[in-house]
Parts: C-alpha cells; sequence; structure tokens
C-alpha cells in the first residue's frame, strides 16, 4: 500500500519490490538475531563492544547487496516497474556494478531507510526477549518460594514432632501424680493433652485454621505448663478480642511460648506474663519472660525463632511486625499479624 499510494505504482509492481523488501529484511534480521549476536556475546567484554560496532556497517553493507542481487534476479526474469515514480528502477539497478551497488555514498544513504524498516522488527524482538526474561525470572522466583514453603513445612511438622516427647513426657508424669492422689484435676489434664494432641497431629495441617482453635491451643498447652510449677508462680495469661470469622497460619507462636517456659522461671523473680488482644483484624502477641543473662547465650535466637520469622515472612509478608528484646534479665516477644478472614 505503501508503493502504491506513495509512488503511484500498479499493484503487481508493489508486490514485486514488497517481496524484494521483505526477503531483505528477513535475511538481514535473522543474521543479526540467530548467528551473529549468539557468536558475539560469547566471548569477554572488549570483544563484545568491538564486534558489536562493526555489526551496523556490516547489517547495512548486507542489506544493499542482498537488494542488489534480488534486483539481479529480477531483471533476468524480465521482471520490471512499469508505471508510477519508480519506473525501470529494477533494470537501473541490475545495470550498476556491484562496488557501486554497496558505495559508501549510497551506504551512507541507505543507513536511515535501513534503521526506519528494521526498527520495528528489532524493537518487536527485544520486548519478546525481555518477556521471556521476566517469565524466566518469575518461573524461577515462583520456584524459589515454592519450595521455602515447602522447606517451612517440612520445619513446620518437625516442629510439631517435638512437641511430643519432652512435653508429653512431662505430662504424662503430672497425671500420674494426680492420678495416684485421685486428683479431681486428673480428668481435666486428660481432656486438654487430647484436645493439644489432636491439634497438633491433625487440624494444623492446613495452612491457616480458625483463630479461636489457636487460641485453645495455646490457653491448653499452657495450663498442662503451670500444673509443673508451685500455684503461687507468677504465670499470667491475658486473652481479650473477638476472634469470630478470623483465621491465622497455625503454631506461629509455639515456639515463643515453649521457650518462655524452657528458658524461663528459673530466676528468683520468675514469670512469664502473655498478652493476646485481637482488635481491628489485627493479632497483637505479647510475652515476656525472666531469664539469666549469660556470657554469649544465644540460646533465644536458635533454629525455632528463625524459623518462626521465615514463617511469618513467607505467609505474612507485610502483614506482621516481630521485635524480640533481649534484656538484662528478660526476654520479651512482641507480635503483629493482620489477620485473614
Amino acid at each position: 500500500m505503501s508503493y502504491v499510494i506513495g509512488y503511484h505504482l500498479v499493484y503487481i509492481d508493489a508486490v514485486l519490490l514488497t517481496i524484494r523488501m521483505a526477503l531483505v529484511n528477513i535475511i538481514v534480521f535473522y543474521m543479526i538475531f540467530y548467528l551473529l549476536l549468539p557468536k558475539i556475546f560469547s566471548g569477554n567484554k572488549t570483544r563484545i563492544i568491538i564486534l558489536l560496532v562493526f555489526l551496523f556497517p556490516l547489517s547495512i553493507f548486507v542489506w544493499m547487496a542482498v537488494t542488489y542481487f534480488i534486483s539481479l534476479f529480477y531483471n533476468a526474469l524480465g521482471l520490471e516497474i512499469t508505471f508510477g515514480e519508480l519506473k525501470g528502477v529494477i533494470k537501473m539497478s541490475a545495470q550498476q556494478s556491484f562496488l557501486e551497488a554497496v558505495s559508501l555514498k549510497r551506504m551512507l544513504s541507505q543507513t536511515i531507510i535501513i534503521i526506519s524498516l528494521l526498527s520495528p522488527f528489532c524493537f518487536a524482538k527485544i520486548l519478546v526477549e525481555i518477556a521471556k526474561l521476566y517469565h524466566n525470572k518469575f518461573q524461577i522466583e515462583r520456584e524459589k518460594m515454592a519450595l521455602e514453603i515447602q522447606n517451612i513445612q517440612i520445619e513446620k511438622d518437625f516442629l510439631k514432632a517435638q512437641l511430643n516427647p519432652h512435653f508429653l513426657f512431662n505430662t504424662l508424669n503430672n497425671l500420674y501424680g494426680l492420678t495416684v492422689r485421685k486428683d479431681n484435676l486428673a480428668p481435666e489434664l486428660i481432656l486438654n493433652l487430647s484436645d493439644i494432641m489432636s491439634y497438633t497431629l491433625y487440624e494444623s495441617n492446613t495452612d491457616i485454621v480458625r483463630l479461636e482453635k489457636e487460641l485453645d491451643f495455646i490457653t491448653n498447652y499452657i495450663a498442662l505448663e503451670k500444673m509443673r510449677y508451685a500455684e503461687e508462680t507468677d504465670i499470667q495469661v491475658h486473652i481479650e478480642g473477638q476472634t469470630a470469622g478470623l483465621f491465622v497460619a497455625p503454631l506461629l507462636t509455639f515456639t515463643f511460648i515453649e521457650n518462655a517456659f524452657k528458658y524461663g522461671l528459673k530466676s528468683k523473680n520468675a514469670f512469664i506474663k502473655l498478652d493476646i488482644k485481637i482488635e481491628n483484624n489485627t493479632f497483637w502477641f505479647s510475652l515476656e519472660n525472666d531469664s539469666e543473662e549469660v556470657a554469649g547465650d544465644s540460646r533465644f535466637g536458635g533454629i525455632g525463632v528463625e524459623n518462626a520469622r521465615k514463617r511469618l515472612e513467607l505467609l505474612y509478608p507485610n502483614q506482621y511486625e516481630l521485635e524480640i528484646i533481649r534484656r538484662e534479665n528478660s526476654f520479651k516477644v512482641d507480635l503483629k499479624i493482620v489477620l485473614r478472614k
């Protein structure tokens, strides 16, 4: 249509020139992107720069040479432009010598035309390659994320497995003592233990659980742990707020609570204080316990805490705040999570 409208050619002549132009563009384009560029970028930086400098004039040379040889071919077949402003252009092109066809002056005059013709193809190719690059990048990120989530799931399962041995041993010892004394607390202990085991083994296998179930687990766990200590031991638990319709990832806070009982309640001013508040779809968790200062002690930053951080980052990106404070005689964890509905 450009030849017909711009140069007043008949359609058959316009098709001849269009075919010539298309063949030239195809040869130059595929030579650059599939033959030369892969070889150019296989070397060092200096070699790449030098070869790229020579690539453009080489492309122009090939473009003009191919145009010349196609004109020779057309002329040999007796094809010619018989009407319009380009009348006789094929014969004139074929009558040139090869050196005249690819002379420096003609190469310079054709540079702008070549750039304008090849730019859309080059730009499209660049867009395709960029799209492939980003697709591969996002694919790698998705695979990496899936692997991290899988690893975290394994760590969570391992955490649940860790819950059973020492905790179960202590609880059964307490249960044995209550049974021997025929204490009325024995049935309640058994019920709490049953709820905890059911939650850790079955209900927490999903990505999220109802918040009230998670809070029940925390309450039951602390109730069983308190049985190991005297009644006057300072263990305070305060939970407030509405949980209806809210969900949370299971066992996110278990590591902190377990560490509080594992490392706390050993000093002269032994205490554990747990405050949980649910407000505006936000879960506020504050846990503080006494601790004995030990030089170089890194117990509170162990694998369990790191796993908790990773789970929070994967499950609640930009939706949580975690602060762990190691004071002289205490250890405090503050956690805020924007909950899901």
